[in-house]
This record gives C-alpha cells, structure tokens and sequence, in this order.
C-alpha cells in the first residue's frame, strides 16, 4: 500500500535551489522571514537510510544555507531541526531566531510570548531577495 506524502507530491515551499538530489525551499511563514527547508528529493525517512557520500552532501547543502542564512540575515542563532514526525520524509529546517521573534528563547512551535513589530518583519522580509541569492550560489557552489 503507497502512503501519500506531501513533500514527494508538492514542493515544500518556493524552491530556491534543486539539484537531483535535493531542493532548499523558502517557507512562506509571516513570523520567519527566511524560515528554509532542505528536502531530499528521493523518498526516505532517516539520514541512515542515506549513503555515507549522500549524508555528507545533505549536510553540506544545510550548512551552505545555514551561511547565506547568518551572512543575510544576521540572526541572533539559527535553529536546525529534523524532525519528520508529521511528515516522514527526510527534510532540515533552518530558522532564523531573533531575540525579537514571537518565540525567542523558546523553539518555534511553542506557544508565541510576544508578536514581533510588522515594520522589523517588513525589513527582514525585504532581504529575502539577497537571500535567495546567496542560498543558490552557496549551495550550487558547493555541489
């Protein structure tokens, strides 16, 4: 029996990058601003269920938009997860915490302390543009 899973049929969000092995996806989040996913494109569960080289370029493409992340955006820390609960199909996320964002110090999906100013929202929003850019040369250079 085939199970549906949403990142084999949708994209995950505005792909920035792809390659046959994986995509970064912008997530469209009005509170995170930057807020990527790396997905591997090929169906499996666990990092295990990868080949060693296949790991290790996973690895590589998070720790290139976890860069272009810090160097654009300049967060406070940046949030790496793989969790996969929801949605069994290997993916990172990568979020840009702000001492300032609804969440700080807590993860994201606790409940929000605070609502972060729509006009520091708007101005990390107008980066994303630079984003985009720097996520694409840093991960396809490292490919």
């Amino acid at each position: 029996m085939t199970t549906a899973c949403e990142l084999c049929d949708e994209s995950g969000g505005e792909i920035i990058f792809r390659n046959e092995q994986l995509r970064v996806v912008l997530i469209a989040d009005a509170n995170y601003p930057g807020f990527c996913r790396v997905i591997w494109n090929a169906h499996v569960k666990e990092m295990t269920d990868l080949a060693a080289e296949d790991r290790s370029s996973l690895m590589r493409a998070v720790c290139q938009v976890e860069m272009a992340l810090r160097e654009v955006l300049r967060p406070e820390k940046i949030n790496l997860a793989c969790l996969g609960n929801m949605v069994p199909h290997l993916h990172w996320h990568l979020i840009p915490r702000f001492a300032d964002d609804a969440h700080f110090p807590n993860p994201v999906w606790a409940p929000a302390v605070r609502q972060t100013a729509d006009d520091i929202l708007s101005q990390r929003r107008a980066l994303l543009p630079a984003l985009r850019a720097a996520v694409t040369h840093k991960v396809s250079c490292a490919s």
